[in-house]
């Protein structure tokens, strides 16, 4: 059977990575033998780095697998990074193919889990009286940003909140403050921030201090922050699903606004931009073992070939 590696992008955060190794134990034990093995890693940051991770299944036999990158957003590490990465892999076993499956959002298993943490949030709370900001990470890749749009609007649908807005921790608008201050303005007196991340780390953490502190400015408005998504049934179910797929060859990736494929206002210089992978403490790009606090060598992104490689 096709085995299968998790790919995630590495965190500093020892609960993130003890979160990720928690969700690689729960697939691992849930696929009853629909999954030939199953091992996860990361591109950079953090252990165990993904050489470790396809070595472990190639001196196992493995030589056909689905690597599954583990983001909710096909962004640059999903788009470019990951596929270099296990071209690399490819390069260092030869004779090893695999099946890129696609990445886990928007789909409506996570959003029933962003539901879970929202209510308990709620702690029994209406929904009409609830704003809902839904807080991406945030990129460069328009694609990305639009899918954060999405799933704020599908999250809205259909569950009677007041409304649900999309922010941005990083790198795009609008900000978590200023998000805040819109749906002020917009007559909210309970918002509800819902990181939509899958594990603890910087970034998660940054949302929750920037929404105490226009909560501390804000008195008369009830601002609460809503769990992860994290390790969870859901989160390991949507993982053999996309394993799946990616065995049967159903892969649906979206192209049509893809910035490595197709000409965007603003990012001409992305489209065909050659990959190479991240540069992971232990295993470095340049062949040289850095310390944690490495310097990332450039990386560069070309979108991946088709699925079955």
């Amino acid at each position: 059977m096709t085995a299968l590696v998790i790919v995630g992008h590495g965190t500093r955060s020892a609960a993130g990575v003890a979160q990720f190794t928690a969700l690689v134990d729960r697939v691992r034990r849930r696929s009853a033998g629909a999954v030939g093995d199953v091992e996860g890693g990361f591109i950079e940051l953090s252990r165990p780095p993904l050489v470790d991770a396809v070595g472990a299944l190639a001196a196992r036999g493995h030589r056909r697998l689905v690597a599954l990158p583990l983001v909710l957003a096909a962004a640059g590490h999903g788009k470019g990074d990951i596929p270099a990465a296990m071209a690399r892999e490819q390069r260092r076993h030869p004779g090893l193919t695999y099946r890129y499956g696609r990445p886990l959002g928007p789909h409506p298993l996570l959003h029933a889990v962003l539901e879970e943490r929202v209510d308990a949030a709620l702690a029994g709370a209406d929904r009409p009286g609830t704003w809902v900001a839904l807080v991406g990470r945030g990129s460069t890749d328009p694609d990305a940003n639009a899918e954060v749009a999405k799933v704020a609007r599908l999250f809205w649908e259909g569950r009677g909140y007041a409304g649900v807005e999309p922010a941005f921790v990083s790198l795009a608008e609008p900000s978590v403050p200023a998000v805040l201050d819109r749906l002020r303005r917009l007559g909210a007196r309970r918002i509800v921030v819902a990181p939509y991340f899958l594990f603890a780390g910087v970034l998660p953490d940054r949302i929750a201090a920037q929404a105490g502190e226009f909560a501390a400015a804000h008195p008369q408005l009830d601002v609460r922050v809503a769990g992860l998504i994290g390790d969870c049934d859901a989160l390991a179910e949507l993982v053999l699903e996309r394993h799946a797929e990616a065995v049967r060859g159903d892969i649906r990736m979206n192209c049509d606004t893809c910035a490595y494929r197709v000409l965007l206002p603003g990012f001409a210089d992305k489209v065909g931009r050659p990959q190479t992978p991240h540069d992971h403490p232990d295993d470095p790009v340049d062949g040289h073992h850095h310390h944690a606090g490495h310097h990332h060598a450039g990386h560069h992104h070309r979108h991946p070939a088709p699925p079955d490689r």
